[in-house]
C-alpha cells in the first residue's frame, strides 16, 4: 500500500489490491495485467550496511553445516577458510 508508480501517463498511490489514487485526486481500478512503471527507489536503495554480528552468526551457522559434510581430513583446510573469511570481512 502507498506505492507510487505510473499508470497510462498519470502518477498513482496503491491504495488496495486492485486500486489506486492519483495524485490529482480521484480513485481507478488498475486491472492486474497493466503494464505499470515503478517510482519506487530501488529495493538495495536506503539498506544500510549489514550488521557484523548477524553476518557471523549466519557464517558460522553455514560453517558448522560444512564442517559436518566435509571429511574429518578436510577441517583444517576449511578452518583456514573459515578465518580468512573473517579477516575479510573485519
Amino acid at each position: 500500500m502507498g506505492a507510487r508508480f505510473e499508470y497510462e501517463g498519470v502518477v498513482y498511490f496503491k491504495t488496495g489490491p486492485l486500486t489506486a489514487s492519483s495524485e490529482a485526486g480521484g480513485q481507478r481500478i488498475i486491472p492486474r495485467h497493466a503494464v505499470l512503471r515503478s517510482l519506487e527507489a530501488p529495493a538495495t536503495e536506503g539498506k544500510g550496511r549489514l550488521e557484523g554480528a548477524a553476518v557471523r552468526k549466519a557464517f558460522n551457522n553455514f560453517f558448522e553445516t560444512c564442517q559436518r559434510l566435509v571429511g574429518e581430513a578436510d577441517h583444517a583446510e576449511l578452518e583456514q577458510a573459515r578465518q580468512r573469511f573473517l579477516k575479510a570481512i573485519d
